[in-house]
């Protein structure tokens, strides 16, 4: 088995509704670069789902977003700078969601007063699926024969006289 190299990415972000997508598509071109196309789904949904409620239910809109994957496991974080915003009351059919799709999750305070939400997705490195592009099939009903190769005598012969004549 191949050793997994650890990746890290983070972006800072305003939510709103026109970047929530925007944020969906960047987390899954990192993903598909380090080979994990089976996570796509899960992690850009979660990520999705609360970027959502943060555009919904948050006055700072700034947040910041993190994935750090270790070779076996993928996680996610996404911290709020809204102290008022309370993962127990407005964001809890999100966690309950997030619950659901992920192998674990958490949410924690910083020493701001903001928190931060995690949710993990385990997938080992011989389990990663490389994107490989498809040979695309063939659009002819009939496959055309391959051209007999010309005999190696026929091109060593000299040119006859008339040709070079006729090249001068």
């Amino acid at each position: 088995m191949k050793t997994a190299v650890p990746c890290y990415y983070h972006l800072d972000v305003e939510v709103s509704p026109e970047r929530v997508g925007q944020v969906r598509r960047i987390l899954a071109a990192h993903l598909r670069y380090w080979d994990l196309e089976n996570l796509v789904q899960p992690v850009c949904g979660g990520a999705e789902l609360l970027l959502t409620a943060i555009d919904e239910h948050a006055t700072d809109k700034n947040t910041s977003i993190e994935m750090w994957w270790n070779g076996q496991h993928l996680i996610t974080a996404i911290g709020d700078n809204d102290r008022d915003l309370r993962p127990d009351q407005e964001l809890r059919g999100c966690l309950e969601q997030i619950a659901a799709i992920s192998d674990g999750w958490g949410c924690c305070a910083t020493d701001t007063g903001s928190k931060v939400i995690w949710f993990s997705q385990r997938a080992r490195a011989g389990e990663r699926v490389p994107l490989v592009p498809t040979a695309p099939a063939p659009s002819l009903r009939e496959v055309r024969q391959v051209p007999r190769e010309v005999p190696a005598a026929a091109l060593a012969a000299p040119a006859p006289d008339r040709v070079l004549e006729g090249a001068r």
